[in-house]
């Protein structure tokens, strides 16, 4: 045998809340848009993309410490009632113990 494993590797990114590492699945791409944060769930919108955990902590750290700003390398403020609104969401489901779609 080889000693290859059909297990894919996951990319890993960093939040630009928290500044943890995970997993590119467990974090929401944002993407700037006509200065609007857009969250991109399907990671497909074009242009530079930052990632943050879809927690509200995460959210207002990366707010706070102005990491979109960095990541997306141009000054602000951004737009960010779109994304709030999907983290609050995707919380409050979570803490339901139901799927947020």
């Amino acid at each position: 045998m080889s000693g290859r494993t059909r297990e894919r590797a996951c990319p890993e990114r960093t939040c630009v809340g928290c500044r943890g590492r995970s997993g590119k699945r467990d974090l929401l791409r944002v993407v700037l848009v006509e200065g609007r944060c857009v969250p991109d769930q399907r990671g497909t919108l074009p242009g530079r993309g930052a990632y943050v955990h879809p927690v509200t902590t995460c959210l207002e750290l990366a707010l706070r410490r102005r990491g979109f700003n960095r990541a997306f390398r141009v000054p602000g403020p951004f737009d960010t009632v779109e994304l709030h609104a999907l983290v609050t969401q995707s919380s409050t489901a979570a803490q339901n113990g139901t799927a947020a779609p």
